[in-house]
């Protein structure tokens, strides 16, 4: 599972050895800025959607890159049975490669707030 940490200005997510090979990265870091949205979702594998580049296990775990094809870029790495984190982002300002972020962590929650407190406080 990736860890999510947001410190100040920026929300660092650094993925487990096995999820950065069907990710393609160690980590990624989003300014908090580029944040446009950041919801706790009941059930993320629902959000993934499109042409992929990763795995898939029906019902149980997407990781990887969606919508290859046309649609949102989207960075996932959901499991069933966890909230999710789903980050709508500004793509220019996020860096150019991902236009939202879903991820599954227990404490999806407590993450959710806290970015959006940082959004609030940022704006």
């Amino acid at each position: 599972m990736a860890s999510i940490t947001v410190t100040g200005a920026l929300v660092d997510i650094q993925f487990t050895g096995w999820e950065r090979l069907w990710v393609g990265r160690e980590r990624t870091v989003i300014p908090v800025g580029a944040v446009r949205y950041a919801a706790l979702v009941a059930d993320p594998l629902r959000l993934a959607r499109g042409g992929r580049r990763g795995i898939v296990v029906s019902g149980l775990l997407k990781i990887g890159i969606w919508g290859l094809f046309g649609g949102p870029r989207q960075l996932v790495a959901a499991r069933r049975g966890e909230p999710g984190l789903h980050l709508v982002l500004d793509r220019a300002a996020a860096g150019g490669q991902f236009d939202e972020v879903v991820l599954s962590h227990p404490a999806a929650p407590g993450i959710a707030d806290a970015i959006g407190r940082a959004t609030a406080a940022d704006a």
